[in-house]
């Protein structure tokens, strides 16, 4: 599985990364990002957590 977020929308909540750190992060520009490129094997669950709870609906995981 991978996570995607489209950071143009993104407005740093930072609600994300608070959900799971494993996938997600606050960059130095104040938005998130996601810090792996697939999705770690146990975190599955907490990264669909991240993007369905993302205020903005900008995070993708497929």
């Amino acid at each position: 599985m991978k996570a995607t977020i489209d950071r143009s929308g993104c407005i740093g909540c930072g609600l994300c990364p608070s959900i799971c750190p494993e996938v997600f992060a606050m960059a130095d520009d104040g938005l998130a990002e996601t810090i792996v490129d697939e999705i770690p094997s146990g975190a599955e669950e907490t990264a669909q957590e991240a993007a369905e709870s993302c205020p903005v609906s900008v995070i993708t995981v497929e």
